[in-house]
């Protein structure tokens, strides 16, 4: 299952700082918040106002824990806080409640959340603590016993927070509202940009996973698989486009699956986007498993003027055998004859692949098979996890638990070779030129996800500029600017200030 924890995390500091549309209505604070005031409710009717404390105005900090789609989330999570009249704050300042989004695929969940409600309440004794996400809807009777807690809410309550918010005191105690995971069926969109910039945006398409991957927890923690509507997919991606963003990830927890349930594909929708004239921005696509990825896909990525040369497959285990234990639903010469598709139609398209070390009954054989199978693929980079055993998966109780210095070791290996296999392919770009998305700390990241920080200055406004490639420094590329391609526009820079 491609649960779209693995991919672009050089795309997020850890510092994550939710960013999202332009700010008229609602009260922010801190650099790097900006908030589209919501006037209604899905139903049409006025977000219902947190209760004031004494003082005034309510004060609500938000912190995500794992993927695109729950940074997505938190950030309508925010949005809806600010609509009912509350003054959003940064993390770790003072505030009136506290929102956990969490995640179950992070190992140590629990201690996580301890971690951070100890935190939010040395701070401030008197916050409201609301923690929800997949680890709540997982194991909620676990999270409201962490002192300090006083709402847990599952996936269905995720995008109503604020609602259940209102009235909440400090001294009622820890309340469980949790449904169960298959009442969680409709889908619900969620956007949010990346740091304190305006150039890349995730746009949720479709949620939750029919697969059963053996290591997996999140069909229990988002439900069903089901997805966004063609239309409204494009009319949010023209809005995006017209707000400044240049570039716009495509984002779910399989995204492949994609319309399967209701008669269209991701072919079909990334057909639309890409014939879709208004939608400006560049196009990436955060992940995709490999028996979803067709010819037609690759074929329309490798001609789109619009979908970047950059495909993220999780691969997981070169083993056919360890494939067959995960559940997964391809077997390696699949998955080789994908990359190589991709490699003879775009030969600069990078390529990354998630891998798990240590998953029960990896012998050393079958890490062996794995590491000969990357090695022998044209694959640009690796995100390499040592397994954990997740309470409820089939894996956890399966025999052959691999020893945990085992797991680390060929963690280790397997990130060697990807930073191998990233270098050989940096070193093959250099002398070329390619159009580099700049971010505000002066770096950015090509159309095939290459890394570049430019070797001189461009304007304060420059949001697009073309480079050449001409020298590896560490995981990066430093680049001569050459020409401006794009830059803020006045009107969206007046809106950011």
């Amino acid at each position: 299952m491609n649960d779209d924890i693995n991919e672009f995390v050089n795309f997020l500091p850890t510092s994550f700082i939710i960013h999202h549309c332009p700010n008229s209505g609602g009260k922010t604070k801190g650099s790097g918040m900006k908030f589209r005031p919501v006037a209604q409710n899905r139903k049409g009717g006025r977000s219902a106002a947190i209760m004031p404390p004494a003082n005034g105005t309510p004060r609500v900090s938000v912190h995500t824990l794992g993927c695109k789609l729950n940074y997505a989330e938190t950030s309508q999570i925010a949005e809806s806080f600010v609509a009912a009249g509350a003054e959003l704050v940064l993390f770790g300042e003072r505030s009136d409640v506290f929102v956990l989004n969490t995640c179950s695929v992070t190992e140590n969940a629990e201690r996580e959340c301890r971690q951070i409600v100890r935190r939010v309440l040395r701070n401030a004794p008197d916050t409201s603590v609301i923690v929800t996400g997949c680890y709540a809807q997982l194991r909620p009777e676990e999270i409201a016993s962490i002192d300090g807690v006083d709402l847990v809410l599952g996936t269905k309550e995720k995008l109503e927070v604020s609602k259940y918010a209102v009235g909440l005191r400090k001294s009622d105690g820890p309340r469980v509202v949790v449904s169960e995971i298959g009442e969680s069926s409709d889908f619900h969109f969620a956007e949010t940009a990346e740091g304190d910039s305006r150039t890349r945006a995730f746009l949720k398409v479709q949620d939750g996973c029919d697969y059963s991957c053996s290591f997996c927890t999140i069909p229990k923690a988002r439900g069903t698989s089901r997805s966004a509507r063609v239309d409204d997919i494009l009319s949010r991606a023209r809005r995006l486009c017209e707000e400044g963003f240049r570039e716009i990830v495509l984002s779910g927890v399989n995204v492949g699956d994609f319309g399967h349930k209701t008669g269209t594909s991701f072919f079909e929708l990334a057909k639309a986007i890409d014939s879709e004239s208004e939608i400006t921005a560049r196009i990436r696509i955060s992940s995709i498993e490999p028996n979803l990825l067709t010819d037609e896909i690759i074929e329309l990525v490798a001609t789109s003027c619009k979908f970047c040369p950059h495909f993220h497959i999780p691969l997981q285990s070169g083993s056919s055998k360890i494939l067959r234990t995960m559940r997964r639903r391809y077997q390696p010469e699949l998955y080789q004859r994908r990359i190589e598709r991709i490699k003879a139609i775009m030969p600069d398209a990078a390529i990354g692949a998630d891998v798990i070390a240590g998953f029960p009954g990896e012998t050393d054989a079958d890490f062996r098979d794995s590491t000969e199978l990357i090695n022998s693929l044209d694959l640009t980079y690796l995100h390499a996890f040592t397994y954990s055993e997740r309470p409820g998966t089939v894996a956890a109780s399966m025999p052959d638990q691999v020893p945990i210095h085992v797991r680390r070791e060929r963690t280790r290996v397997l990130r060697t070779v990807s930073d191998k296999k990233r270098n050989a392919f940096y070193a093959l770009q250099l002398g070329k030129e390619a159009d580099i998305l700049l971010e505000p700390n002066g770096e950015g990241y090509s159309e095939n996800y290459v890394r570049v920080r430019l070797s001189q200055a461009v304007p304060n406004d420059a949001e697009l500029v073309r480079a050449r490639l001409m020298e590896m420094k560490g995981d990066t590329i430093q680049a001569e600017p050459l020409q401006v391609l794009g830059t803020r526009r006045e009107e969206v820079l007046l809106k950011i200030l």
